[in-house]
């Protein structure tokens, strides 16, 4: 790995920018950007095991009297909560005539259908297979084995977050015309944040990225830069990005404000569009916490504030999945650089 030099370590405070430096006068970061560290990047990810589970949505959004509904892979899924509380979930197609099972009820634990009210309780029925579910309080994971094709897993490999009880998490759910590679390699791309984002990355320096020959510990970018807050005030951290499994990355707050918070993205393959285009969902997890005293304060009002955190990840993505569309588009077409 490279290494920060001596005397380039930061402190990590609450600050005031005094002099803002104009966008147009930052330190261009495209020679640090190379196509080949990322793409190696991007190649050590794709060869961690994920035991074939991928992302459905968050864990809010598993109620008790509708299934949470997702196209994996061209595969029809359908998750519920059981009679017992726990998730429960298989085929998005009922086995008798064909049905959404998207559109259909949930009583008391069972997934009646609403064409001819076939009832579902989440175990093995003629025709109806059940995958695999996994709640982890924050997302919902379902395992396909069939579209995965790796030695499967127990569990999925969900990174270390801080402690539910200490935390502020809120998702976002969007989608974009690409492959999940390409929301990978947007987010192993930590040298695009402030030129990309100056709405909310400023001053920011990669100062490690990972060798060729990189190990599971140390494969790692790691990043200074401050997040805006209003005008010049700025919370400067030192974020770590890497990549656990071949479908998620993870930003981690290292040092400065909120250590120890993460945010998680996760890339789930939907399948092609009506025009044979793939599509991708992604889904950002935001798992907050922070030593002031004010932020046990803000958590009394998570439900407020959740809508606020999720629509910042929102607008951050409508920028990284424009990003993620155009690098799918040069490379299907043979004209990806490099």
């Amino acid at each position: 790995m490279t290494h920060d030099p001596p005397g380039r370590r930061r402190r990590f405070p609450l600050s005031v920018r005094r002099r803002p430096v104009p966008w147009s006068g930052q330190r261009p970061t495209w020679r640090e950007a190379r196509p080949a560290v990322i793409a190696e990047a991007l190649k050590r990810a794709h060869a961690r095991p994920s035991g074939n589970w991928y992302v459905v949505g968050a864990s809010s959004d598993l109620r008790a009297d509708r299934p949470l509904a997702r196209t994996v892979a061209g595969r029809e899924v359908v998750v519920w909560r059981g009679g017992d509380g726990r998730p429960v979930g298989g085929p998005g197609m009922c086995p008798h005539l064909g049905a959404p099972l998207r559109d259909s009820p949930v009583h008391c634990g069972t997934l009646v259908c609403h064409w001819h009210g076939l009832a579902l309780d989440g175990t093995p029925y003629a025709g109806w297979t059940p995958f695999p579910v996994h709640d982890d309080g924050v997302l919902t994971w379902v395992r396909l084995d069939e579209v995965g094709g790796e030695p499967p897993l127990d569990a999925p490999v969900v990174p270390r977050r801080p402690p539910a009880g200490r935390a502020l998490t809120a998702v976002h759910v969007g989608t974009g015309t690409c492959e999940p590679e390409d929301v990978m390699a947007n987010r192993l791309d930590p040298w695009h944040g402030s030129w990309y984002h100056p709405y909310s990355f400023v001053d920011l320096e990669v100062v490690s990225t990972p060798d060729a020959g990189a190990g599971a510990g140390d494969d790692c970018f790691v990043v200074d830069v401050s997040f805006k807050v209003a005008g010049r005030l700025v919370v400067p951290v030192r974020a770590v990005f890497t990549a656990p499994e071949p479908r998620t990355v993870v930003m981690r707050i290292d040092a400065g404000d909120g250590a120890g918070s993460v945010v998680e993205t996760h890339a789930t393959p939907l399948g092609p569009d009506r025009h044979g285009r793939p599509r991708t969902a992604v889904v950002e997890a935001v798992v907050a916490t922070s030593e002031r005293r004010g932020f046990a304060v803000a958590r009394t009002a998570a439900p407020l504030l959740r809508p606020l955190v999720a629509a910042a990840s929102g607008r951050l993505w409508r920028d990284d999945l424009a990003y993620a569309e155009r690098r799918w588009e040069l490379r299907s077409t043979g004209r990806f650089p490099g």
